[in-house]
């Protein structure tokens, strides 16, 4: 007789320890009438992930150990496998807790704890030392915790004393960014053909601060092609069935249902913006947020934030407040009130000509003091700012900002203005990917949310006449491409002159990167969707003279 067996991937919140519980048990119910013996869920989903200094309080593991033992002894007839953090012997693991027949009847603690980029778990955990395996209607099924079987070596050793590995399942919170499926399919494969045996592997899905988990659960074969796969970046749960052919070797059939669906890959474009839609949505919520509130320019980043959020909360839930000055054009202004129209969100002029005039003639009575310079621009940024967080406190609407990862990176922001509000929805896209995602805005929705004239004008922060980008900042191509290189691969200028790039102009991007990390420091969260984003992933020191 084949076992049945169910991944159950949901969006748990960190602390949330009651409702997190509370959706095992609904996914516990929706396994057992699937007719499932085993259920898998996914990493630290009882506490969520990653749970970061809550681990210190002994009160918080107290209760997330309390709601898996309450969890156990109400399991009958299905195994359930659920991860939480565990406090013994005074020592904090990263735990999967085995329950069945009304208690927990094994647990496991993750044996590779990683230390890189956004993950700081020997911070926290210690790691475990022994295997374990469930038997379940004659099927051997070994347990490990997502990057266990990242490090084949050592997962092959650890499992030394294993005799019979029918199938390994793997739980994770594994995190979003692009090129992270292709990542996932390698290692699930390479490992499923080294140990001869299916692998099942149950993924987080959910937006938790600058984190999007974007789900994917799947199962591959022992030669390591995926037979099935879950939806991405929402809920759900793949259900298959396990069995051992009279050769010895067990195979794994997708069952059909409406609770499965066969893998699709997204486009790198489709699942980032995805990626922005399910952490913009999450966040919002999250926080205990209903509505917020976004400053329309008629620019492409303020289009491209607000489209995201009208996905993500509902249009009814967006108010755009475009706050013009004298140098802001007529077609900047129309295409912030057309893009409102396209969204069918609430929508507010603000016009700052007075303020700005206030404000320059109060400054002015300090010498030296004048319109022409950095300073008078930026005024205008921070005037807008303070209107927007000033209706938030009215209105008790989150700010969302719009700064992009290349202006962020070369600190093309003002402090205290345009970075001023609770979420940076782009903050890790670079400038050339906002001109994609906008493009995909329009093909999503099959008609023109972001007008056309707005992906095809020049970009300029009007913050002065005449002003364009391209002024101060090399073409995005370009600008990007030394950012990849010196942000994400930490390479040296010289490294990255080496294409064939101007050094000049590489050193001259390296040092804005390095001056602006102050900026940074003090700009809002914002989702990761490259491989390395600015604050968990990349942590360089503000007082840096290192200059390479």
């Amino acid at each position: 007789m084949p076992v049945r067996i169910a991944l159950g991937q949901f969006n748990a919140s960190v602390g949330d320890i009651t409702a997190n519980a509370e959706a095992i048990r609904k996914l516990l119910q929706q396994a057992k009438s699937a007719g499932a013996g085993v259920v898998i869920f996914p990493e630290m989903c009882i506490c969520g992930y990653p749970p970061e200094d809550l681990l210190h309080k002994e009160h918080f593991l107290d209760d997330t150990r309390e709601a898996v033992e309450k969890l156990a002894s109400e399991v009958s007839g299905i195994t359930a496998v659920v991860g939480f953090a565990e406090m013994s012997d005074g020592r904090c693991f990263n735990s999967l807790a085995v329950l069945r027949d009304g208690g927990i009847s094994g647990i496991y603690r993750k044996g590779i704890l990683p230390n890189y980029g956004v993950f700081d778990e020997k911070r926290y955990f210690d790691a475990g030392t022994r295997p374990l395996v469930v038997e379940v209607g004659g099927l051997n099924i070994v347990l490990s915790i997502c990057e266990d079987i990242w490090d084949l070596e050592w997962f092959d050793n650890f499992l030394a004393g294993v005799s019979s590995k029918d199938i390994i399942m793997n739980i994770s919170a594994s995190p979003f960014h692009m090129g992270k499926l292709q990542q996932r399919r390698q290692i699930l494969g390479r490992c499923a053909r080294h140990f001869d045996c299916p692998i099942g592997y149950c993924n987080s899905v959910g937006g938790q601060d600058e984190l999007v988990f974007d789900g994917r659960s799947m199962f591959v074969d022992a030669r390591g092609d995926v037979i099935c796969q879950a939806e991405a970046f929402s809920e759900g749960m793949l259900v298959v069935d396990a069995q051992r052919s009279p050769e010895g070797e067990v195979t794994v059939k997708n069952v059909a249902g409406p609770s499965v669906v066969g893998y699709t890959d997204l486009g790198e474009i489709a699942e980032t913006y995805e990626a922005l839609v399910l952490g913009t949505g999450d966040y919002v919520r999250k926080n205990g947020f209903k509505r917020v509130i976004i400053g329309l320019s008629g620019g492409i980043d303020s289009s491209l934030v607000a489209a995201v959020a009208a996905d993500a909360i509902g249009a009814e839930n967006i108010v755009g407040v475009t706050m013009p000055s004298r140098f802001n054009s007529e077609e900047t202004i129309s295409d912030a009130e057309r893009l409102a129209e396209n969204l069918g969100i609430e929508f507010h002029t603000i016009p700052i000509a007075d303020t700005l005039d206030s404000f320059d003639k109060s400054l002015n009575e300090i010498d030296g003091w004048d319109d022409k310079g950095t300073a008078y621009e930026n005024l205008q940024a921070r005037i807008r700012g303070t209107i927007l967080m000033s209706l938030s406190n009215q209105f008790g609407h989150m700010v969302i900002t719009c700064g992009n990862k290349s202006e962020t990176a070369v600190g093309y922001s003002t402090l205290y203005g345009d970075t001023a509000g609770g979420f940076a929805v782009i903050k890790d896209v670079p400038k050339t990917m906002v001109y994609k995602l906008s493009r995909y805005v329009n093909e999503r929705h099959a008609r023109e949310i972001i007008p056309i004239t707005v992906i095809e004008r020049l970009p300029s922060a009007e913050l002065r006449d005449g002003q364009k980008d391209s002024d101060s900042l090399p073409d995005y191509d370009l600008l990007d491409g030394i950012l990849r290189g010196y942000i994400e691969e930490d390479k040296s200028a010289e490294k990255i002159a080496e294409k064939g790039l101007d050094s000049g102009v590489v050193k001259r991007i390296i040092g804005l990167v390095d001056r602006n990390e102050y900026k940074r420091r003090q700009s809002p969260p914002g989702i990761k969707i490259t491989p390395k984003a600015f604050g968990r992933d990349r942590r360089m020191p503000i007082t840096n003279n290192y200059g390479k």
